[in-house]
């Protein structure tokens, strides 16, 4: 089962592309010589920054097939450890680009908007990396939806989060597809019905967040937890990631039966074996970092 949820993890990312390690995506704005977003990696840490805050990084169509791409783009390569998502500019992302949402647009493309969103949003869940959300200013709509997707969010003590779309008569049916996995129910549905923004205290309280700290040390204690994934093995992370979002959609019994059977193929894994023996031998492990069995 860990070799079939390993490669359940990576399998459909084939499409990921090679490229340079430091490099902006190749998507543009009309209006801007800018990237819509820019990507950059460094030991293990790939960062992808939102780069329209003329636009208060709206997730348009062309930005989120930018963030699609940088998120796929070399995702099975064994020196990608884990993603950052951030923003430039006050603003985190105010959700759907409006503008593309009216009656000129069609009923076609509004579709497209809308599939490549949810897209967006289950590979962050389904790489084999984990995706921290580095949040400073204002998550709303899908920007708050593209939070609530990542495994991590750390946020800003001036941070807020909202659900908007009631408020200009389109209600936020799919951010709340991630919002309500993210924070009680009760608590996603004041949030959906008046679209009243919630701090970054309360964000952290219910769930939507993991961590909210001062402006200027969000950047350090964000690469804090991206260099702490780093120095865990690869192969178990992605087991790891893969098997929590299976047994999360399961019932409790059957939960138990996935975990279960994950940890023991996880002891059959090279690294399981190796930080064992680094734990006895009072060692620090030096992790393979391939999927390879120890023994079957």
């Amino acid at each position: 089962m860990a070799r079939s949820l390993f490669c359940r993890a990576v399998g459909v990312f084939q499409l990921s592309r090679t490229s340079p390690l430091l490099t902006g995506n190749r998507f543009y704005s009309q209006t801007e010589p800018e990237p819509l977003t820019v990507r950059q990696q460094n030991n293990g840490i790939r960062r992808i920054i939102l780069n329209n805050p003329k636009k208060r990084n709206a997730l348009s169509l062309s930005m989120l097939e930018s963030l699609k791409e940088n998120i796929l783009t070399d995702v099975n390569r064994d020196d990608l450890r884990v993603v950052i998502i951030s923003a430039k500019g006050p603003v985190f992302s105010t959700g759907h680009d409006l503008k593309e949402l009216t009656s000129a647009q069609g009923r076609e493309y509004h579709t497209k908007v809308f599939h490549i969103c949810a897209e967006v949003m289950t590979l962050i869940q389904d790489i084999p990396v984990p995706v921290i959300a580095m949040v400073n200013g204002v998550a709303t709509a899908a920007g708050c939806q593209l939070v609530a997707s990542c495994d991590i969010a750390v946020a800003t003590e001036k941070s807020t989060f909202a659900t908007p779309g009631v408020n200009v008569g389109l209600f936020c049916s799919t951010p709340a597809v991630a919002i309500g996995r993210a924070v009680p129910r009760k608590v996603a549905m004041e949030m959906l019905f008046t679209g009243a923004p919630i701090s970054a205290h309360d964000a952290l309280l219910h769930g939507l967040i993991s961590k909210v700290v001062p402006e200027e040390r969000l950047e350090d204690e964000t690469l804090a937890i991206a260099q702490r994934v780093c120095q865990a093995s690869r192969p178990v992370v992605a087991l790891g990631k893969a098997t929590f979002q299976r047994q999360m959609a399961q019932g409790r019994d059957a939960a138990y039966a996935t975990a279960s059977k994950v940890m023991v193929d996880n002891l059959a894994l090279r690294d399981g074996q190796e930080g064992i023996r680094a734990f006895i031998e009072k060692r620090k492990p030096v992790w393979s970092n391939k999927a390879e069995k120890a023994h079957d």
